[in-house]
């Protein structure tokens, strides 16, 4: 984009197009005399179009009645190449001053016009007014932009914000129930591969590996005692621990955010089964959204590969046979064929004293 000078308007750029080398001659030193230095012209109206891409004029002196391409022609030509949010001026030189000439070249896109024979007051007059109708575009333009780069810059930093906020409620949390923030990851990161072997797309892939590790957001509102009783639970502790999933669902209802959308999904079904007898809701089959499916292989495995107060940690061969073994009963017959085709798994997911 030019970058044009005040006052004299030394640094904006004319092109000029006529087919009469008297006429080009005779404009350029007008303008040449007014301290314009960058004045480029041609009489062949073929090579306007690559001579104005390379040149970016800020203004444009274009004859009517041209061999080969007429100036109609060149406008059209132009103003397919610059865009709808471009503008360059376009003065039309023509000795033909009928209402139609004039309508169809307005039409066409021209500014003004000025009348063969030329009078050099009228050519700077006019020449100066529409430059500086170009530098206020100029302007605008990057203004705008500025304001687009600044909005931007603001819509990162919200999303960054965003981003943080959810890492943070996770890792609180995950602290409850496994004293470091590493099983939310690990949860997140691997139902975000599972969702990329299955085909969802790259945006519900990036959805799922935030909104994942939100999965038992309900686990807040879980005793204590209960949550970390390092033995086997009684029938009415283990009620009290499966409220964990409607408890995540009220605290997640409503809101507007897709991220906290799908964790709402993430968090109420994760541990409902394929056959139907989980809870809360004793879905079965795809009834179970997609998202509570992939997430539910992924905490299952990545739990017993590591210590929970209550139990030690499985090897992964062992992890991963329980996985197969329950195959179309506790989890989607896909999942775990996407599961077992992540051969990162076996390879990088090691067993662990602790979480």
């Amino acid at each position: 984009m030019t970058t044009m000078g005040q006052g004299p308007y030394t640094d904006a750029r004319v092109l000029i197009v006529d087919d009469q080398p008297g006429n080009v001659l005779l404009l350029t030193r007008i303008l040449e005399r007014e301290g314009f230095r960058h004045v480029k012209s041609t009489t062949d109206s073929r090579e306007v179009v690559p001579l104005f891409a390379a040149f970016a004029p800020d203004i444009l002196l274009l004859d009517l009645h041209m061999p080969h391409h007429d100036g109609f022609q060149v406008m059209r030509d132009i103003g397919q190449a610059l865009g709808e949010d471009a503008y360059v001026p376009t003065v039309v030189l023509t000795a033909d001053v009928s209402t139609k000439a004039r309508d169809v070249a307005l039409t066409m896109g021209a500014n003004d016009f000025l009348t063969k024979p030329f009078d050099p007051t009228e050519v700077v007059l006019r020449v100066r007014n529409l430059l500086n109708t170009r530098l206020m575009h100029l302007r605008l333009a990057d203004r705008s932009d500025r304001l687009q780069e600044d909005v931007e810059r603001k819509q990162a930093a919200l999303e960054s914000a965003r981003v943080e906020v959810l890492d943070r409620l996770a890792r609180a949390v995950d602290l409850r129930d496994n004293e470091t923030f590493a099983h939310t990851q690990r949860v997140g990161d691997l139902s975000a591969r599972l969702a990329g072997r299955l085909g969802l797309s790259t945006a519900q892939v990036e959805l799922l590996r935030r909104a994942a590790p939100l999965h038992d957001i309900g686990k807040i509102g879980i005793s204590d005692a209960v949550l970390l009783k390092p033995g086997r639970l009684t029938e009415e502790e283990f009620a009290h621990v499966r409220t964990h999933t409607t408890i995540g669902a009220e605290l997640l209802t409503g809101s507007t955010i897709p991220v906290l959308q799908v964790a709402k999904v993430v968090a109420v079904g994760h541990h409902e089964r394929w056959d139907g007898t989980g809870y809360p809701n004793g879905l079965s089959g795809i009834a179970i959204p997609v998202e509570a499916r992939i997430v539910a292989v992924a905490d299952v495995f990545d739990a017993l590969t590591h210590a929970r107060p209550y139990k030690e940690a499985w090897p992964v061969d062992q992890a991963v046979e329980e996985i197969v073994a329950q195959r179309a009963r506790h989890f989607d017959p896909d999942v775990v064929d996407a599961f077992l085709g992540l051969a990162e798994v076996t390879r990088t997911v090691r067993p662990a004293s602790v979480g």
